[in-house]
């Protein structure tokens, strides 16, 4: 049986065969793409930046479920039949994204059933690595857990070449990602520093060492936790 190439996905092309229904816009550092609550009747695509989708809780505690970087779809909810956001979209450093009408992606769904395939796959890429920054939230070390967003904020083990000079981004904005406090947030990067894993001075420069460290579970870097399978002890995250 032939074995056939797996089809890639050219946001581009998907783009170019919609014949209108989208927008491109400017968003500023920390500025709202959509917020929770409001109504879901668009999808959109990441040009150039970087995007942060959160949650808040009835009694104002924030957590970051994603960080997105160009190249990606977001707010695609909407053509699940989702009404409302469920979370926030906001811009973490001056981007270019592309508004796109739920309308227009049905269409295109419903008309290209070739592109379908592919942005469906695409989709379930997408779903499944959320799948893996929960994990990472709940059983990971906030050390560990910080030492990733770093490397994902830089697009190490993304496509593309690496950007390791990160945009301005402050320790409160690190501490919300990774669900700890500033101060601790404060202490792990001088860690990282002395360690020789990034140079921080005004700016984060991500060095590929780090990301060596973490793949090879280097004992520098807080180890996975482990789910304890006796009776009565329950799995909490390393701090």
């Amino acid at each position: 049986m032939a074995h056939h190439k797996p089809i890639q996905f050219d946001p581009n092309a998907f783009l170019a065969i919609m014949d209108g229904g989208r927008t491109v816009a400017n968003y500023a550092r920390n500025q709202i793409v959509y917020a929770q609550g409001d109504v879901a009747d668009s999808a959109f695509y990441i040009q150039t930046g970087k995007v942060k989708i959160s949650v808040v809780s009835e009694q104002g505690k924030e957590a970051v479920v994603a960080l997105l970087g160009a190249g990606v779809f977001f707010g695609e909810g909407c053509v699940a039949g989702q009404k409302l956001r469920l979370a926030t979209a906001t811009a973490l450093e001056p981007s270019v994204i592309t508004r796109i009408a739920k309308s227009e992606i049905v269409r295109v769904i419903h008309d290209e059933p070739a592109f379908a395939e592919v942005f469906i796959a695409y989709l379930l890429a997408r779903n499944a690595r959320a799948e893996e920054d929960l994990v990472d939230q709940l059983f990971n070390s906030s050390e560990k857990r910080l030492a990733r967003t770093l490397l994902l904020l830089a697009n190490f083990g993304s496509e593309g070449e690496p950007a390791p000079i990160l945009a301005k981004i402050s320790q409160e904005t690190l501490a919300e990602m990774i669900g700890t406090t500033r101060s601790r947030v404060n202490s792990f990067m001088n860690k990282f520093r002395k360690l020789g894993f990034i140079d921080y001075n005004g700016r984060i420069e991500v060095r590929r060492s780090l990301l060596n460290a973490v793949l090879h579970e280097k004992p520098q870097i807080g180890a996975v936790s482990r789910i304890k399978a006796k009776r009565g002890k329950s799995a909490r995250p390393a701090e």
